[in-house]
Order: structure tokens, then sequence, then C-alpha cells
């Protein structure tokens, strides 16, 4: 019996990028690639990049540096390991990944994952393959199914891609030049997904894309589908307790999304809404075809549906031209929002983007002092929304077993980590926790009614530092 190969992937940036890694596990289980965690021992490796943010190809350039080394190692041992570029620096500087690394095996955009085994069989014979066509055919439609024993090991809650790409051509991003224009999945398809994922334990399920609410899928009528639509299918499904969407653009929040969140109780009352700026200006130069005052109503629409619907976002800050108002501006839209979280980030130029050419720069140290500043008033936002919990009982979706003994580890509809001294019985279901104290960003409680004293549950080795999940960014 042939042993089995060991894959190693290493993911950069959004969560379209973990489930991809995924995806890539399953395309490469049949041809016997089983997942380790450490690269020195892979027969494979895969970076799955990122293009969001600036020196995210150096990161990649650094990286294969180091595997370099590894390869050479194994090469001394009798072993071959062969590295692979994958995901939107593969796509964007391809041919630049061929010239400046040589290590490199295998390139690879991220619509043509589901070639590996083909490419790796061409590296083979011919010394490297390189893909970064959008191909014709439907991705999805050609990735194997995962198989039950993986999907029950990676847990209670999934990723499902229901759109890639991007129409919107904000001047600062990369993503439509990467991942394509808007493409929707079918809504057989992604049922038949969920529904897999529920017969084998999953009990959360987060719709993602580029611009997930731009969703229009062919339905089970033949006629294009929202997402508020798709939404109310899945919730039909058996098993499904939750469901969240992520990332979405205020432009395309329509009246079923709104009434979505008002109508089905596995949705949970909490949207990732990025904003980038409060400037009207700044919006105006970013492309983003709304005003702050547009994005406030936007909020207020949900908030009218859903008394305890909470928010977070993306913001930029030092885009070319902004000035102290315009920051201000920014300041000024946190405040009146209120987040529960959000992501800041220093304005990066991407090359080949429309904002990469303004020559307004704003200096580094007037970003780094504006992201000091807009970080502090979102900190203290989340700070204060998380203490809001305390005494109070929360509904948690239990996920796994905590690092320390006996405790128990889950999150609210807000995904705010919630630690319990409980068995692991519970693990998959949604109970009512009491809410006790708080440790940085984890809520520490005891199951309600339980006879469990919550101020004598350890201390959480490693509490996690946020209250979101991994939903950088797109729209």
């Amino acid at each position: 019996m042939t042993a089995p190969r060991k894959l190693h992937i290493k993911s950069y940036g959004c969560q379209m990028n973990v489930y991809d890694a995924q995806r890539m596990v399953d395309t490469l289980a049949p041809e016997g690639f089983v997942e380790t965690a450490n690269a020195d021992d892979a027969d494979l490796v895969i970076l799955n990049t990122c293009h969001i943010r600036e020196k995210a190809s150096e990161k990649v350039y650094s990286e294969l540096g180091r595997l370099r080394t590894a390869k050479d190692e194994a090469a001394r041992n009798g072993r071959e390991m062969k590295i692979a570029v994958a995901g939107c620096v593969a796509q964007a500087e391809g041919s630049e990944i061929i010239r400046r690394a040589p290590v490199v095996d295998v390139v690879v955009g991220p619509q043509s994952y589901h070639h590996l085994p083909q490419l790796l069989a061409k590296a083979k014979t011919d010394g490297r393959a390189v893909e970064t066509e959008f191909p014709v055919e439907d991705k999805f439609a050609s990735l194997p199914d995962p198989k039950p024993a993986m999907i029950r090991a990676r847990g209670i809650s999934s990723f499902v891609t229901v759109q890639e790409g991007c129409d919107k051509f904000c001047t600062f991003c990369v993503v439509p030049y990467t991942r394509g224009m808007e493409v929707s999945r079918p809504v057989a398809r992604i049922v038949d997904d969920v529904k897999r994922l529920a017969d084998n334990g999953v009990r959360e399920i987060t719709l993602i894309g580029q611009n997930v609410n731009a969703f229009h899928g062919e339905g089970e009528n033949g006629k294009p589908w929202s997402l508020g639509q798709l939404l109310h299918r899945l919730a039909d499904i058996p098993g499904i307790v939750r469901l969240r969407y992520s990332t979405s653009h205020p432009r395309d929040v329509d009246e079923a999304l709104i009434e979505a969140h008002r109508d089905i109780p596995a949705v949970m009352p909490f949207v990732h809404l990025p904003v980038q700026s409060g400037s009207d200006r700044i919006l105006e130069a970013m492309n983003r075809k709304h005003t702050a005052a547009d994005y406030a109503r936007t909020v207020e629409r949900f908030r009218k549906v859903r008394e305890d619907i909470a928010f977070s976002s993306d913001f930029i800050v030092g885009f070319p031209g902004e000035t102290e108002e315009d920051f201000s501006a920014t300041l000024a839209l946190v405040r009146q929002i209120s987040y529960a979280g959000a992501y800041s980030f220093k304005y990066s130029p991407r090359p080949g983007t429309p904002a990469a050419d303004m020559q307004e720069t704003v200096t580094t140290t007037v970003m780094d002092e504006r992201l000091a500043r807009l970080q502090e008033l979102i900190d203290s936002q989340q700070a204060a929304f998380n203490a809001a919990v305390i005494g109070k009982t929360v509904d948690v979706l239990f996920e796994r077993a905590a690092r320390n003994p006996g405790q128990i580890v889950g999150r609210t509809a807000y995904l705010q980590p919630a630690h319990v001294m409980a068995s692991p019985d519970i693990i998959g279901q949604v109970l009512p926790v009491a809410v006790e104290s708080l440790e940085r960003y984890s809520l520490i409680g005891a199951l309600a009614g339980a006879d469990v004293s919550p101020v004598s549950s350890p201390k959480i080795s490693q509490p996690a530092n946020t209250s979101l999940s991994a939903m950088t960014t797109g729209a």
C-alpha cells in the first residue's frame, strides 16, 4: 500500500481563502494527500495568497525563501518537495513569481485550483506549471465532494462560497482583477452543499463571497434568486441552526435581505457592512457610489426590523487626498453607528488600481496617527458592547473543547467567544449561558440553570484577540 503524501497549506487573508484551502484539500485527497501542520515534512506545500494589502507579495517571497531551504534539505534526504503558489498573488503576479522564485513548481489562480492534480502532473514532466487564466467551466462543479470524515473534523461551523468576484471597481481594490467579475452559484448546488454539511454535524453556515449580497444565482424556479431568498431556503434544511453571510456591500442591501433578518430566526443579528470612510469626498474618490448618509440609512433599515442587530465594518485611513476634515468625518460616522467591532487599515496602493496613480499621498506618520485614533474609538465601542453582556443570559453555539480541562467554548450570535465548564456533550448545541465576567474579548459564564460557579472557572490560556471572525474584506 502506497504511503500517503503529506500536504501543508498556509492561507493568508480573507475567509474565502480559508474555504479555498479546504477545497484544495478535498481536491488533492483522491491523489493520496493528507494534511500536515508541519511544512518541513510536507511533500507538497501550497501558499494560498491574498493581494488585498501592501507587501502581500513580499511576504510570499519571504516565505518562499524559507521553503527553499526546506526543499533543499528534503532533497538531501532523498525526498521530493513540491511548492505551489495559489490565490490572488498568483493570479496577479504569476510571471513575476516564476521569474523571482525558481523554487516554485506550480502557480495557480483562485479560479483554477480544481486543476491542481493536472498541474502537479505537468510540473513533474515539464518542470513547472502555471495557470492564471479565468477558466470557462464552473470551478465548483468540478470540485469533489468533501469526505464525511473531513467535514466532521472541521467542526460544527462551515463556510460555503455562494458568489465570487466583484463588479464595483472600487479604486483601491484588486478583487475584480484577481477574482474576476461577479458570478453566483446555482441555488440547487448550494443547497446540496449545505445538506451534506448538515448531515455530517455542521450547525452553522457562513455564506461567503467578495460581494455576497450581490448574489443572483439561479433559483429552484429557474429565475435569479436574491441572497434573502437563498437564506429562506437554507433555513429549511434540518440541522442548520445559524446562518451568517459576509462580506456585504451597502449598495446591494435589498428588502429581501432586510426581511430575512426580520423573519428567519436562524439568520444571526450581526452584519459585516464595510463602509471604508465617513467622508463623502473620499467615498467618491474610492468609487463607492454611496454617501455616509446612504450608509447610515441602510444601517437604520436593519435596526428597524431587528432592535438587537449589531454591525462590524472595514475602514481605510490615509486614502490619497484624505484631509483631517475627511478623517474627522470617519470618526463621526463611527460614533453615529456604534460598532460591535471593526477592522481598520492604513491605505496601501495596489498595482494596477486607479488609486495607485493618485498623487495626493498621505504620509506614513499621519496614517499611523489616524489609525491609532480610529482603532482606539473602535476598541472602546467593542469593549462597551462586550461589557453590556455581563449579568445577562445569551445563547451560545458550542464548538469545541477549550484549552483548559473541563472548559467548552462556543460563540454568541455576535461571534463573541464564550467559555463554560461543561461536558463535551454540549458541542453542537445552542444553549443559554449566564455571563458573569469578561476576560479580554471572551465571555466567562455558566450554563443557565446549571449548578456551576463561573467565577471558579480557570483562566483562559490564550483568549481570542477579537470578537469577530475572519471577515476581512472585499466589499
